[in-house]
């Protein structure tokens, strides 16, 4: 069983920004969670308001616990708004199923994890995380 690293998700987090920085984004948080919905690790760049890293774990642990991407998310809570606040309300984790969130898998597709990001638009966030990932060689689902 693959498992998600301290220094994978430091190393995700960098290119997330460097990502943001290079997009001309304004200043983010970004979480990494395991595939237990744990907070691996998480950052905030200078200007980045204060719930930023709430929002980024929110989105994170919402798509590790569903098992889809927080765009996938995003979508169903308007079909049903009512099974998205109850999840909310009873979740052990944050749980914020909003576009900026994307899973972690590994070669095999097996899940290691999520990443999270909150600072710009949903489009935003999940374009950092997503380079994050990506530049380490690990792939999103």
């Amino acid at each position: 069983m693959s498992t998600l690293s301290t220094t994978q998700a430091l190393q995700i987090i960098q290119g997330a920004f460097a990502s943001a920085r290079a997009n001309g984004f304004k200043p983010m948080g970004v979480v990494v969670v395991d595939a237990a919905a744990q907070v691996v690790a998480s950052a905030r760049e200078e200007g980045a308001s204060a719930l930023r890293l709430d929002i980024a774990n929110g989105k994170a642990s919402a798509a590790v616990g569903m098992g889809v991407n927080s765009r996938v998310l995003a979508v169903r809570s308007k079909d049903v708004p009512v099974f998205f606040s109850a999840v909310a309300s009873v979740a052990q984790q944050a749980f914020i199923p909003q576009t900026g969130a994307v899973l972690i898998t590994d070669a095999s597709g097996q899940v290691l994890g999520a990443a999270g990001a909150s600072g710009g638009t949903g489009d935003e966030d999940e374009q950092i995380v997503t380079a994050g990932i990506t530049a380490i060689g690990l792939t999103c689902a």
